[in-house]
């Protein structure tokens, strides 16, 4: 377990593998800045963390410049215009796997152009893709957590038409923890986007190659659906609460929840860290968030309410925290979230800061790996409703929903932190536990991270809609959040259920903190 915080002054990455921490920090030293190390350490984790995220997904950006403006990129694709409700005629619901799981775009390299274009940069791409195309063809030996993922997923996996098991079971098994995972054909892939440019996967010969792929796996995903994809620059959303100002990333992500969380707790009185107004008092935030967020939040071309006016009605705020009883929990489940998914940041010597974050939903996405490139496409789409109207109903041309959000804060003291996990519905849950004992109650950022954590709600592969939590809180806090009406579920101790977390500190001074979390293979790589 990482013992204690990472400092530096001139440049930092944080990420949930430690090869691709180090390959952002390889950039920073050659003098790349925070933008490009955090494009590296994208391109990375697609190659070593594969069953978390990869180049078929989509990703969002945070980006805090010197001059202390933050703008936001959404590298998020829409559904396929054949991805229409006849395409799915006598099913229930999209499904998770397979070629009518890919219905969308995936917008992650958009991403990766939109934000290089915006911030600039010295080096090239292929010095920017140079540790990725490396590992991919020298092969990485697999994580622990890559193993388990791989032993539990590839009966429904390996069914799927296209190269997974050719890729992801070369022996005809799945990979174990040590052995070397090798992706030849991804490789030529990143190559051919490091020599061609972004733009080639979605409008240049790369982009004809991944459609012939879709169309012979039965996507619905097409040439014209590539080239008419554009990553978005909107607004981020923001709140102030006491003593910083929060960021999150707009809809079709949940960053609303995230930021309604936080600045819901800011009203509530709760004086000892990890105590149970603390704890509490997280959780009943998190259900009011929730409560408005699955109401409202979605694509923001079909949204009624504006989530930016709410956080910006400082009577509205206090009446959603009115709600929280301070003794007793609120009646739960509401219908849960998933995803899998890869938080990383970045801080560079002229004081930017990057918080980002991509996925491909579901571990290997929709599990259609294209047997020309080798890219794993993902099931983002599978989230939709097969419905006429309403919340998140499948609609060509449509962003899903999204679970990813990145965070970012400015405090008044002039730190800036970039902060942020994977964990689908837990997202927002553990970037409040992270902040809150970072800013609130002063804990070490590490400390912060290491902390016992819950989860509301079900998780990958469960049913249960219970309140899980880690051992090692303090004694009766357990049994104080039962007798307030909390379903309690111990859980052990450190579990990956809870996240990948991490987070960077910028002083206003210069100094930099780095974090990783122990449930994870990370590292943070600092000078």
């Amino acid at each position: 377990m990482p013992l204690a915080t990472i400092t530096g002054a001139n440049g930092m990455v944080t990420a949930p593998h430690h090869l691709a921490a180090d390959a952002g920090l390889g950039v920073l030293r050659d003098g790349g800045n925070a933008v490009e190390a955090a494009v590296t350490v994208a391109a990375t984790l697609a190659v070593v963390y594969p069953h978390m995220t990869g180049i078929g997904g989509d990703g969002f950006w945070l980006i805090s410049e010197p001059d202390g403006e933050v703008r936001a990129v959404h590298g998020c694709g829409a559904a396929a215009a054949k991805a229409d409700l006849s395409l799915y005629t006598g099913l229930d619901a999209v499904p998770t796997r397979g070629p009518l799981a890919a219905n969308t775009v995936a917008g992650t390299i958009s991403g990766w152009a939109a934000v290089l274009e915006q911030t600039g940069g010295t080096l090239p791409l292929d010095r920017l893709l140079r540790d990725a195309i490396d590992h991919a063809e020298a092969g990485v030996a697999v994580t622990t957590g890559g193993a388990a993922i791989a032993a539990a997923k590839g009966d429904e996996l390996r069914r799927q038409p296209g190269a997974y098991a050719a890729i992801f079971e070369p022996e005809g098994r799945p990979l174990r923890a040590g052995d070397r995972l090798r992706q030849p054909l991804l490789a030529e892939t990143l190559r051919s986007l490091s020599a061609n440019g972004l733009d080639d996967f979605y409008r240049g010969e790369l982009a004809s190659r991944i459609a012939a792929d879709l169309a012979a796996l039965g996507s619905p995903v097409g040439l014209d659906d590539l080239a008419n994809h554009r990553a978005t620059r909107p607004a981020p959303l923001t709140v102030s609460i006491d003593g910083a100002r929060l960021y999150n990333s707009a809809p079709p992500t949940q960053g609303i929840a995230s930021l309604l969380i936080l600045a819901l707790f800011d009203r509530i009185a709760a004086t000892d860290g990890d105590g149970f107004d603390h704890i509490h008092g997280l959780i009943e935030a998190t259900k009011q968030a929730f409560l408005w967020r699955d109401r409202h939040c979605g694509d923001p071309g079909f949204m009624t309410d504006e989530p930016q006016a709410l956080l910006d009605d400082a009577a509205a705020l206090d009446a959603l925290a009115a709600r929280i009883d301070p003794t007793r929990a609120l009646a739960w489940p509401q219908p849960p979230q998933w995803g899998d998914t890869c938080w990383f940041g970045a801080a560079d010597a002229e004081g930017r800061v990057v918080s980002a974050i991509q996925s491909t939903y579901f571990e290997l996405g929709s599990g259609l790996v294209l047997p020309d490139t080798g890219i794993t496409w993902q099931n983002r789409g599978s989230s939709f409703r097969l419905a006429e109207s309403g919340w998140n109903a499948l609609r060509p041309g449509r962003q899903p929903f999204h679970t990813l959000n990145p965070a970012l804060a400015r405090f008044d003291d002039g730190r800036t932190m970039a902060y942020g996990t994977m964990g689908g519905e837990g997202q927002p849950q553990t970037q409040a536990a992270l902040f809150t004992r970072y800013a609130r109650y002063g804990s070490d950022l590490q400390a912060a991270i290491n902390a016992p954590r819950w989860l509301l709600g079900r998780t990958w592969g469960e049913q249960s809609t219970t309140l899980k939590i880690e051992d090692g809180l303090p004694d009766g806090l357990y049994a104080a959040l039962a007798v307030a009406g909390h379903d309690i579920e111990r859980v052990g101790p450190l579990t990956a259920m809870m996240g990948h977390a991490g987070a960077i500190v910028r002083h206003a001074h210069g100094r930099l903190e780095g974090a990783t979390d122990p449930r994870s293979d990370g590292g943070v790589a600092a000078w």
